[in-house]
């Protein structure tokens, strides 16, 4: 498959009914994570596996480590890794944060869907994170997207950012060109702090 990322055609992924983030965001989400070749990224909430998918070509000599819960997502997320064959990408069955027992640290997260839990992960991810490290989470909600803003504006997090992404795609109306909104996305982004 000749697709490069950031930003893979929505239509290249398998995604069956589980919702999926589009590619714009997609690739506004990995500028945002600083990812480069080498680097250990955990994906949270994994669903369809696009991120992970993402994070594994841009980092072909790095590690992703794909956590999901959800028995349709995971059958979305293995078809999405065939297809794309990253081959550094393992996926973790789970609840997180418990299901991170004993996983070594990495350098960025990407935090998708936290199953209600958002507390109790952030509390947690500072112990998987190299100080440095930089985590970025997407939220479709206001009120989530406050919840996120709040907790990575506290120590151990700094440098924290909000970006709001609104997306027009052009879509044909007879001879003419009209533009479809996507739902509007929040992008936070914040760094471990040196010292935990």
């Amino acid at each position: 498959m000749d697709v490069y990322p950031p930003g893979i055609p929505d239509e290249c992924f398998f995604r069956g009914s589980v919702p999926m983030t589009k590619s714009e965001v997609r690739a506004i989400t990995m500028s945002k994570a600083r990812l480069r070749d080498g680097l250990r990224v955990l994906d949270l909430g994994a669903g369809t596996g696009s991120f992970s998918v993402e994070a594994g070509l841009l980092c072909p000599h790095g590690a992703v480590v794909a956590v999901e819960r959800d028995p349709e997502a995971l059958v979305v997320l293995r078809e999405n890794l065939t297809r794309f064959h990253p081959g550094n990408v393992t996926v973790l069955e789970g609840e997180a944060p418990e299901i991170l027992a004993g996983l070594a640290p990495v350098d960025r997260i990407l935090l998708g869907g936290t199953g209600g839990r958002l507390d109790d992960l952030l509390a947690a991810l500072p112990a998987f994170l190299r100080p440095g490290g930089w985590i970025v989470s997407n939220t479709i909600g206001l009120e989530s997207t406050v919840a996120v803003l709040d907790g990575l504006r506290k120590a151990p997090w700094q440098q924290c950012e909000i970006v709001q992404v609104s997306i027009n795609r052009g879509a044909p109306l007879g001879n003419l060109t009209r533009f479809e909104p996507l739902n509007p996305i929040w992008v936070v982004s914040a760094q471990l702090g040196e010292s935990t």
